[in-house]
């Protein structure tokens, strides 16, 4: 396959060495990746459930693009991961206080003809339905240009917790319904479109053995009322349940 784009060596690496977890051990099964044209600028749109998410995505589409995902800035304090991150392209953003010189780097890199991955939640579910955040809108509407491919994995959750049974790691490239942001549509009322769609394809998944065990039948079902409090850090259903789970082992 032709590619136009170039693949770091930081990625590659990343890529290669984290095959055998995602590969091998979850049976990655890779749909819809035709989507993903080789050039122009691209936004690649994503639940987040798993750290493993982005390394997922990451193998899926690497026959086709490099994904420049936007990630969490304390990831940055530690130098070797930080510079591991930085020669794979990734962007840090500042979660929780709208860090807009990350958008704009992102806009940037857009407009220059990247692939951008951004996932609406900003942080993983950890059991929770959290309330989309803007930032998908924000470079919709800046770079309208620019394509716009979801993707949905599910089973990522299951990597970690080698050696019981195997997972059946799925990453899925699909279009969505109305990708563009009409002009009526605010940044946040897009991405929460966006994220319902998303949602209906990779329902939650709860990752960490103490967090799924504590949340057996109580992982809730994604809907834009359910999130509407939905905030990183917030006190809700996993917390509960772990404080439960603490009252009756005291």
């Amino acid at each position: 396959m032709d590619r136009i784009e170039r693949i770091t060596p930081a990625y590659r690496g990343v890529m290669i060495a984290s095959t055998p977890g995602v590969v091998w051990w979850g049976r990655l099964r890779v749909s819809g990746l035709q989507l993903l044209p080789l050039e122009g600028p691209l936004l690649v749109v994503g639940d987040h459930d798993s750290y493993w998410d982005p390394v997922a995505t990451g193998i899926a589409g690497l026959a086709r693009r490099q994904i420049r995902a936007l990630a969490k800035s304390s990831m940055w304090t530690n130098k070797l991961l930080g510079a591991v991150l930085t020669g794979m392209g990734q962007i840090p953003l500042e979660r929780g206080s709208g860090d807009s010189g990350a958008l704009d780097r992102a806009i940037e890199e857009l407009r220059k003809g990247a692939c951008i991955g951004i996932y609406p939640e900003g942080t993983r579910s950890l059991g929770r339905a959290l309330r989309a955040r803007g930032g998908v809108g924000y470079l919709a509407r800046a770079v309208p240009e620019a394509t716009i491919v979801g993707v949905a994995c599910n089973g990522t959750v299951s990597i970690p917790r080698f050696p019981r049974a195997r997972p059946r790691v799925r990453v899925e490239f699909f279009e969505f319904e109305r990708p563009a942001i009409a002009p009526e549509e605010s940044p946040q009322e897009y991405s929460t479109r966006l994220l319902a769609q998303l949602r209906q394809r990779a329902p939650i998944e709860v990752a960490g053995r103490k967090r799924a065990a504590a949340l057996v039948g109580r992982v809730p079902t994604w809907s834009p009322e359910l999130a509407i409090t939905g905030k990183p850090g917030s006190k809700g259903a996993l917390e509960q349940a772990l404080a439960q789970t603490a009252e009756k082992h005291s």
